[in-house]
């Protein structure tokens, strides 16, 4: 397999598990899920900007994309999402589905459907 089909097989996989658990009313593990994927695909996207040995952690992923100069302002914007906290009431402070913006994304970075 290559490293495509491992990213992309990963990816599938958190998204499956994110829709599973809100599907289960599970939204705390459904943002999880999500946030895994968004490091899939933030990943992936390094790695073909040419970044090799791109740490796991899907925060330091976030965290470089965020720095590059090259990343339009909605990447940005979507991509920090991820890295917001919930608040006391176990909600994150904007209104936004993580699943989606993990799709949009793949989409949009890596211009995968």
């Amino acid at each position: 397999m290559n490293s495509k089909n491992k990213w992309e097989a990963d990816y599938e996989q958190e998204i499956e598990r994110a829709s599973l658990a809100r599907m289960e009313g599970n939204e705390g593990m459904a943002r999880v899920c999500a946030r895994r994927a968004a490091g899939i695909v933030i990943g992936e996207y390094l790695r073909r900007c040419g970044y090799s040995g791109v740490n796991t952690s899907m925060y330091d992923r976030i965290s470089l994309f965020l720095e590059l100069p090259h990343v339009d302002e909605r990447a940005r914007e979507v991509s920090r999402h991820f890295l917001m906290k919930v608040n006391p009431e176990h909600k994150l402070p904007v209104n936004t589905d993580l699943i989606q913006d993990a799709t949009w994304l793949k989409k949009s970075l890596l211009k995968e459907d």
